[in-house]
């Protein structure tokens, strides 16, 4: 795949080039790494040729850290 593939699978604008993921799974992952702010993972779960889970786990710096931050 090459970047204008790429750019165009990003805006949308091709949907031939979505052969693995549909455009809804597109967006869910889109919406669950906005939430992982700074620091974060996100992990995709495929079984049987399909994306199954998306997994997220939110991390933060403990340097940073300050009481109540956690919860944010």
């Amino acid at each position: 795949m090459n970047k204008t593939n790429i750019d165009q699978l990003i805006r949308g604008n091709d949907k031939d080039l979505l052969s693995f993921l549909d455009q809804r799974q597109v967006t869910m992952i889109d919406e669950a790494l906005s939430a992982l702010g700074e620091f974060g993972e996100l992990r995709l779960v495929v079984e049987k040729g399909r994306l199954r889970f998306i997994i997220t786990q939110k991390s933060f710096d403990a340097l940073k850290w300050q009481p109540g931050t956690l919860d944010e």
